[in-house]
């Protein structure tokens, strides 16, 4: 039996979302820039789903801006609002050394642009320190990214306080939320955030479509160029089916949030029980508290993690080493080296990771495999 817990990869579109977006593959197919009807029609689907990712965010539509996913977002967050503040004295970013890569590799071309960027550490379980981030900001940081929940390990990071030490410097704060959007309530009018970052695969919507919610009084310089679409933010031909798709998604994701958390959990608790009484040797990886309850990183120490992911895909189950950007790779991930865990920890990570479909049963099923595989590998029980 075939088993998908790699849901923080990309996760199946929901056949509801699918729904949505088939007529905007034939029968509705003009440009939106277009005053005919037939551009109407397609202007009036976006800015649906635009009012449907509003309301997941309880922010007003015209602060949502449709990207071609999270990395883009990403990057026109840290570059647009680099550029503009340059102008205004500051270049001093601020991130973490577990960002995922679309915000450190970002990251590192705004260096080679003349930037200076901090990177904070992590502790043990992926949790930057907030004393840590209160030396490194000076007159001169422009902002703060920090991610909300981490992709790997799940760990969530305080970003209450972040954005609120944040304000009282005033400093702008983004936060990657890809990961988090649709398992925790975000409320940009309550939270002290700037900026945020989402995607539709993560949440059952399709690939290919993103957005980035951006504050008022944000600068930013626009990273496109050649149109006015997206209030001159993000120029070109917009993503009709995906973005139709994503605010579909983004609709149902809110309106199951409480049930999805409920499910993922049961499956974490079904995983982790069955690896309990197995006596098997192992260790999770992320905060033991505050974390997003749908990624479960488990270290097998003995066991090397590229050997234990090729006979779990052999046995018909499907898990990562941790971000899919990099998982096809044979390093250790820069997630678990940063927080500084020992090296059999972090050459033996699995990153579990459950949605949509997924059941207790076929989480202890998949447990079951890991410990045997572990014991087939050479590592006793304990």
């Amino acid at each position: 039996m075939a088993i998908y817990l790699d849901h923080a990869a990309t996760t199946p579109v929901h056949p509801e979302v699918r729904e949505a977006m088939l007529p905007y593959l034939d029968q509705y197919f003009g440009n939106p820039s277009s005053i005919h009807r037939y551009g109407r029609e397609i202007r009036q689907a976006v800015d649906r789903a635009r009012d449907q990712l509003a309301r997941g965010l309880n922010a007003d539509p015209s602060q949502i801006i449709f990207t071609s996913g999270g990395t883009e977002a990403d990057n026109l967050a840290l570059i647009g609002v680099a550029l503009a503040q340059k102008e205004r004295g500051r270049d001093h970013i601020i991130t973490s050394a577990a960002e995922h890569h679309a915000v450190l590799d970002t990251c590192h071309y705004l260096e080679r642009m003349g930037f200076r960027v901090t990177y904070l550490p992590v502790d043990a379980t992926g949790q930057i320190q907030l004393d840590v981030l209160r030396e490194a900001v000076s007159d001169r940081t422009a902002l703060i990214s920090i991610m909300y929940g981490n992709n790997e390990v799940g760990t969530l990071q305080p970003i209450r306080a972040i954005g609120e030490l944040a304000r009282e410097r005033g400093i702008l704060f983004h936060t990657d939320a890809v990961q988090a959007f649709g398992m925790e309530q975000l409320d940009v009018k309550e939270l002290p955030v700037d900026l945020v970052t989402v995607s539709s695969h993560k949440i059952n919507g399709p690939k290919g479509a993103g957005a980035l919610y951006i504050g008022r009084e944000v600068p930013l310089f626009p990273q496109m160029h050649g149109g006015q679409q997206e209030r001159r933010r993000r120029a070109g031909t917009e993503n009709v089916p995906g973005i139709v798709g994503f605010g579909k998604a983004a609709e149902l994701a809110v309106a199951n949030r409480k049930e999805h958390r409920e499910q993922t959990m049961a499956c974490r608790h079904a995983f982790l029980e069955e690896l309990e009484a197995s006596g098997i040797r192992y260790t999770v990886n992320g905060h033991p508290e505050h974390f997003l309850p749908h990624i479960l990183n488990v270290s097998f120490p003995g066991v090397e993690t590229e050997v234990m992911l090729m006979n779990m895909d052999l046995e018909g189950i499907a898990c990562a080493s941790g971000s899919a950007c990099t998982s096809g790779t044979l390093e250790v991930s820069h997630v678990l080296k940063a927080m500084q865990l020992p090296e059999d920890v972090t050459r033996s990570a699995i990153r579990f990771s459950f949605g949509l479909g997924n059941t207790g049963e076929q989480a202890a099923e998949a447990a079951r495999t890991a410990v045997q595989i572990a014991r087939r590998l050479g590592q006793k029980g304990i």
